[in-house]
């Protein structure tokens, strides 16, 4: 049971991160839209799917909660500023959303709080997972940091790159959906956040060493995480290959591959951690009886429906957004 709610727990955390991510992507790069048909078509580009993406990050924290109750609140305690300065940006775009359509003389106040809000949210991510990978204050699970001990420069610097990240798996869907000049645009936008991405990858490794974190001996530890940045090289490649032959489908799914290397070395570096480096998923699991109790209902039945409505979600919205009827 532990190990199968550690996978669940995975599984959930990286769909989120994969999925809400290209989506609070478009909402970065609609900040930066320059008329109103850009903005709608990136909008119509998401329409469907932006808030069941959203669904993975109740599933994340309900697992949390039902299967890691001591790991829930000591991130809840550590995060509990950022946490609500995140569902701040995500209510915030979810309300801008769907008033936009609907205003008139305040649309452009829903534009800003649309993009604004994306990129509050993806800001405070990356930062909670930059202070997860620095080291978690704690003592016998009990959180002895401070308020902002999350706003540390290594965590800022894991916002930033979150935020560029996001753009970038964006504007490939952004590709990926779209035609015309919005599709031209977002080929361009590509193409420099790959740019930016690299060059954080580079920047956070590098600060890493300097900062010498516990993370960084598990690569002499586990050589197996060697096949990870390879992983996100192959990414890195397919991303330019579509690009330069202009293979709209392909972006989006090299853009893939980079998130699941990053999330693969963070994931293979902590383990059996689901605290970095002070609490292990036998630690901090609950007891048999409460896993068991969860599994026959959440376990077969929850999760493997969720699954199921976000492939068909998915299939039923394939495709591109066509000319005559640019909403879904």
């Amino acid at each position: 049971m532990i190990v199968f709610w550690t996978a669940a727990l995975a599984l959930a955390v990286f769909l989120y991160v994969l999925l809400d991510g290209f989506d609070l992507g478009v909402g970065i790069l609609f900040g930066f839209a320059r008329t109103e048909d850009e903005k709608r078509e990136m909008l119509h580009a998401i329409a469907p799917v932006w808030d069941g993406n959203e669904t993975w990050l109740v599933i994340s924290g309900t697992v949390l909660f039902g299967a890691f109750p001591s790991v829930y609140a000591l991130l809840l305690s550590a995060f509990y500023l950022p946490l609500i300065l995140m569902l701040c940006g995500l209510i915030l775009r979810g309300v801008a959303f769907e008033f936009r359509e609907k205003s008139t003389g305040s649309r452009a106040v829903w534009d800003a709080g649309f993009g604004l809000g994306s990129l509050l949210a993806s800001f405070v991510q990356g930062c909670a997972v930059g202070a997860l990978v620095e080291g978690l204050p704690n003592h016998a699970g009990q959180f002895t940091g401070g308020a902002f001990f999350w706003a540390r420069p290594f965590p800022l610097l894991c916002g930033l790159g979150l935020c560029l990240g996001y753009a970038m798996i964006g504007s490939t869907w952004l590709i990926a959906k779209t035609s015309g000049a919005m599709r031209e645009r977002a080929y361009r936008q590509t193409a420099w956040l790959l740019r930016g991405v690299l060059l954080f990858l580079a920047v956070a490794f590098v600060a890493s060493l300097l900062l010498d974190l516990p993370v960084m001996t598990r690569w002499l530890e586990r050589p197996v995480l060697g096949m990870f940045p390879l992983l996100g090289l192959a990414g890195g490649i397919t991303v330019l290959y579509g690009l330069i032959k202009r293979r709209d489908a392909v972006p989006f799914r090299g853009a893939a591959l980079i998130f699941i290397a990053a999330f693969g070395t963070l994931a293979v570096s902590f383990l059996p951690y689901i605290v970095p480096f002070s609490l292990t998923i036998w630690q901090a699991a609950a007891p048999p009886s409460s896993l068991s109790f969860l599994f026959w209902f959440a376990g077969i039945v929850v999760l493997p429906l969720t699954l199921l409505y976000t492939v068909v979600v998915y299939w039923v919205f394939r495709g591109k957004l066509r000319d005559d009827h640019p909403s879904y």
